[in-house]
């Protein structure tokens, strides 16, 4: 069974707070776009010694295989959850960046929980796997449900945005990744104020109207120490871009085009420039 695993976005990321455990809590608006890891799930080919119940492998060299990979913690806790003694085999096809800020390995972490759920017809209800989700990873739950939405706390709180529109869109990956960790410890004690349960609204008419809206408080931060970010942040713009915004903690930036028309023309552009990895994407309903 192969099961896709998308690439996340952050339109919006607020620092709103730190907890005593050194947990930073945030207000963000993550969506789900059409840049994809692929995860297949089998029984074992040949007759496996030992006791091994579980390999996970991956083809990218930066990823850990065996219990080292979030997608084995996921899987190996379904697993033990519901006492399935059955091998099976995941391997994981790599092709959203490592280190970018979208989100692979809680993706490909939450693909695994929906696959193996799928793979055994073990009939998880959404509040158990959300629940297991919440217990590997701040992004895990977000991937499971798998839609645009407004996530709170260090990610255990979703609110599911209605009306998203499609927005076409270039990423832009400048071939190294950013510490999430160093981000968050080089992130001056400044919180935003909590806006709590204040809405935020989402009722754009087009992609014009998102350029108010997109902030990363960790952007300066990633900024100091890799100013590429920033320049291929300015180029999105150059380009036409409504607006461009480094996601997440980084090392991605991307733009949002009025069409997907002009999006394609940007992303033919700049996909030759030796500096970057580019995708043409869109936000997925």
């Amino acid at each position: 069974m192969k099961i896709r695993a998308p690439a996340k976005l952050n339109l919006y990321l607020r620092v709103v707070g730190k907890r005593e455990d050194g947990y930073h809590l945030l207000d963000t608006v993550m969506v789900p776009v059409s840049l994809y890891d692929e995860l297949e799930i089998r029984r074992p080919r040949t007759r496996r010694r030992g006791k091994a119940r579980l390999t996970v492998t991956c083809d990218h060299p930066l990823v850990p295989s065996g219990r080292g990979n979030l997608v084995y913690k996921a899987a190996s806790r379904l697993l033990r959850s519901r006492k399935i003694g059955s091998p099976i085999d995941i391997h994981i096809r790599k092709r959203i960046p490592v280190g970018a800020g979208l989100g692979g390995g809680s993706s490909d972490a939450a693909a695994a929980l929906v696959g193996v759920n799928r793979f055994f017809r073990l009939g998880l209800k959404r509040a158990e796997m959300l629940t297991l989700a919440a217990s590997l990873g701040a992004d895990v739950p977000f991937f499971v449900r798998c839609r645009a939405a407004r996530v709170r706390g260090i990610g255990e709180r979703l609110e599911a945005v209605a009306a998203m529109p499609r927005l076409w869109i270039v990423i832009l990956y400048p071939k190294f990744p950013v510490s999430t960790r160093w981000v968050y410890e080089n992130y001056p004690c400044k919180l935003t104020k909590d806006i709590g349960n204040t809405s935020i609204n989402f009722s754009w008419k087009g992609p014009e109207e998102i350029t108010s809206f997109l902030v990363n408080d960790l952007e300066a931060v990633a900024i100091r120490r890799y100013p590429l970010i920033g320049r291929l942040k300015r180029r999105l713009l150059e380009e036409g871009a409504a607006g461009a915004l480094m996601s997440g903690s980084g090392s991605s930036v991307f733009g949002i085009f009025s069409t997907g028309q002009q999006a394609r023309n940007v992303f033919q552009r700049l996909r030759s420039d030796e500096r970057v990895e580019a995708f043409l994407v869109h936000t997925l309903s």
